[in-house]
């Protein structure tokens, strides 16, 4: 695919979730939300220039480092995203101040990471940023339905009526 398509893609990706995460969103509602990484993780991979192969050891280590800082980031949108259930018993997140400084950090760490490529004349592309974003979206959205128990059985019992067991004071 060529650096302009893949260019627009990352763009589409980057403004469809930067949009969408400062707004309130059902969790769980669509059962697909491995797609879009898994998209993006064949867009990549798929990709030759994934590894700049004149420095192919700086150019793993760089990948490395930026799914590293992918992944931490991932981590850091979940947990700092609100989670709430309604009465209805939907669950909804929404991102906060928090998310939005994970996400400069994350940005910026991943600028150093393309500054120090550029210092080691390692090529670096598209490819990478996208592997990057489908690890943070799809770490994000596991987090998050685990966070919200997505998923669990209640066997019967309603959520709201369910109550420990306590025992009395003797």
């Amino acid at each position: 695919m060529s650096g302009l398509a893949n260019a627009v893609v990352i763009c589409a990706v980057v403004v469809l979730v930067v949009a969408r995460q400062f707004k309130a969103q059902q969790i769980g509602a669509d059962r697909r939300w491995w797609v879009i990484p898994a998209v993006l993780v064949f867009m990549a991979v798929r990709d030759p220039d994934l590894i700049d192969h004149h420095h192919q050891a700086s150019s793993v280590a760089l990948l490395a480092a930026e799914l590293l800082v992918a992944l931490a980031m991932g981590v850091g949108w979940a947990r700092t995203s609100h989670v709430w259930t309604e009465a209805d018993g939907t669950q909804w997140s929404k991102g906060t101040k928090a998310t939005a400084l994970v996400w400069a950090v994350g940005i910026g760490l991943r600028v150093g990471l393309f500054g120090l490529g550029v210092a080691l004349d390692v090529h670096q592309g598209g490819p990478a940023l996208m592997l990057a974003l489908a690890a943070t979206l799809l770490v994000r959205s596991g987090l998050l339905m685990q966070r919200a128990n997505v998923g669990r059985r209640t066997y019967g019992v309603a959520g709201a009526a369910y109550e420990p067991l306590r025992k009395d004071p003797v």
